[in-house]
């Protein structure tokens, strides 16, 4: 073989080896793309549409039991500013009987979840067990009462009245002897209002072992 034909042959040889070369580089830039792409899309969602929360305590039972994975929804009360508690474009207020996933006002870094029982400007006190709103007693259907629970007798039977704040919630636990709640530590602020809950998606029963099947897909009311 000439001298030329050989400079021709390696030449060749050496385009095919840079394509090559290039097609794996192509392909392993798509791949990191498409991770880029869906972890950039992962905490969008998680941010501003939906986030996946875990019940720790029974202070929601019966609504909510211990081991409930929950979603809760986000974007139903505005876009907030990530990192921040300033709501971008609001959407809708927080409405009585909302379940909502808030922060903890004594401790910011703990998520609480709790119903919605006062606004903003309303009247709330609780006579003899029985929920009253502007002077008014008012249907309590998601009320359970266990009958041994944490709470003082006199804040079962008797509470209140107290003003909701402007800008703040009053909230409480439907498991009403077992939830420390704004008959405790107070109103929440709207500011604090994360999402609220919607979905159970996974239930878990420790104390058996073993998945509770008929919650899974409940929504939450």
């Amino acid at each position: 073989m000439s001298e030329t034909v050989k400079q021709g042959a390696n030449a060749v040889r050496g385009e095919a080896l840079q394509a090559a070369g290039g097609k794996k580089k192509s392909t392993l830039r798509e791949y990191l793309e498409a991770i880029g792409i869906a972890i950039l899309l992962a905490l969008f969602i998680r941010t501003f549409v939906v986030q996946a929360f875990k019940i720790p305590s029974g202070s929601m039972k019966p609504t909510l039991l211990v081991g409930d994975h929950i979603l809760v929804n986000k974007f139903i009360y505005g876009i907030k500013i990530p990192f921040t508690d300033k709501t971008l474009i609001p959407v809708n207020m927080p409405k009585r009987g909302d379940v909502i996933v808030f922060k903890y006002p004594r401790d910011t870094s703990k998520d609480y979840i709790k119903r919605v029982v006062g606004l903003p400007g309303d009247r709330i006190e609780v006579i003899d067990r029985k929920l009253v709103i502007n002077g008014e007693p008012v249907d309590d259907p998601h009320a359970y009462y266990s009958l041994s629970g944490i709470m003082p007798d006199s804040f079962l039977r008797h509470f209140g009245p107290v003003v909701v704040p402007a800008d703040c919630l009053f909230v409480m636990g439907d498991n009403r002897d077992e939830s420390s709640d704004s008959r405790v530590w107070g109103f929440v602020p709207l500011s604090y209002v994360r999402g609220k809950a919607f979905l159970i998606y996974w239930s878990w029963d420790q104390g058996h072992f073993g998945v509770r099947w008929s919650r899974l897909g409940d929504l939450v009311y």
